[in-house]
């Protein structure tokens, strides 16, 4: 269990850091958007490309933003039954969830999504918009962020199954949105 925990810590540790990137990618992307929008109507200059950089950052920070997410445990649940029950039903519910639609749902997006990505980069797709961008870079981060997911997946079931077992204190707290 102790191997399994560093695994656990090791795949958290990576997507923290991405997270981080997502979180800038959010800043990044307003002021590319602030910036086209007052070049437009200041200057009467645009481009696609700033409108096409802005979708591929938002793209990318939704991809990289899911595991951290899942990682900060702040994913969206249906909680009317969850936050009612013990801390011990509560791990068992996010094991079975985990086994039984978490991790298939990502891996069969990870592996559906990896021909989208394999076909345009072969292809060098360039987007049919005048000015556009390659679109290989940001379908990169289909089968990515699946694979990432997939991944804190397993970390959290190691979590979970590390909470049961009595490897590790259960600590499932989870800040309701506000109403």
């Amino acid at each position: 269990m102790k191997f399994l925990l560093s695994v656990s810590r090791l795949i958290d540790a990576a997507n923290a850091r991405l997270g981080v990137i997502a979180n800038w990618l959010v800043l990044l992307s307003c002021l590319i958007s602030a910036g086209n929008a007052f070049s437009r109507y200041a200057f009467s200059i645009s481009s696609n490309a700033w409108l096409e950089i802005q979708w591929y950052m938002f793209g990318a920070l939704v991809m990289l933003g899911a595991s951290y997410t899942l990682n900060r445990n702040e994913h969206v649940r249906v909680d009317i039954v969850y936050t009612n029950l013990p801390t011990r039903s509560q791990i068992w519910v996010d094991i079975v969830g985990g086994f039984l639609f978490l991790l298939p749902a990502t891996l069969i997006l990870c592996y559906l999504s990896w021909p989208v990505f394999y076909n345009s980069w072969v292809e060098n797709e360039i987007s049919g918009n005048a000015g556009g961008l390659t679109r290989w870079y940001i379908k990169i981060f289909l089968p990515l962020g699946f694979a990432l997911l997939s991944l804190q997946g397993i970390s959290e079931l190691i979590k979970r199954i590390a909470m049961l077992t009595g490897h590790m204190k259960a600590d499932l707290h989870y800040e309701r949105p506000l109403q």
